[in-house]
């Protein structure tokens, strides 16, 4: 599994002009590809991962802080496109993104597994065209992959 993470004042996404999911932060915007080869396991690890990271402003001792620390919200946004490869030629290829039926319930099991870990997680909405507004802290990006 591959994700974004946007550390983030604000973030939202919506379909069709209708808000589907809406975060005030601080918090993180997380775009989650799934390839072939990812598992529940894989999710689980991933959301804990999310949970914990230490990406938040630092506290008052300078210490970095991670959405566990503050209770921070999370967006978490399916988007297969993190798995485009576009090294040959000038259109990307999709072939490692996992199909919808094997990444939706793995998506799914990265939201709950976050929810068991008492995070508060909106989303969007797997397989529609969606329109994400953020405002980056920082810029304040990384790239995570387990």
């Amino acid at each position: 599994m591959r994700a974004v993470v946007q550390r983030v004042t604000e973030a939202r996404v919506t379909v069709a002009g209708e808000t589907v999911g809406a975060i005030e932060g601080p918090g993180l915007c997380v775009l989650v590809g799934v390839t072939h080869d990812d598992t529940p396991a894989k999710a689980a690890q991933l959301a804990r991962k999310l949970w914990t990271l230490r990406l938040l402003a630092p506290d008052d001792e300078g210490v970095e802080q991670s959405c566990s620390d503050l209770g921070a919200p999370l967006l978490v946004i399916s988007q297969f496109t993190l798995y485009g490869d576009a090294r040959k030629g000038r259109r990307p290829t999709w072939n490692a993104a996992a199909p919808g039926p094997v990444a939706e319930p793995l998506v799914d099991e990265v939201v709950a597994q976050l929810r068991a870990l008492g995070a508060k997680v909106e989303t969007g909405r797997f397989g529609a065209d969606m329109r994400v507004a953020l405002v980056n802290d920082g810029p304040f990006t990384v790239l995570v992959e387990v």
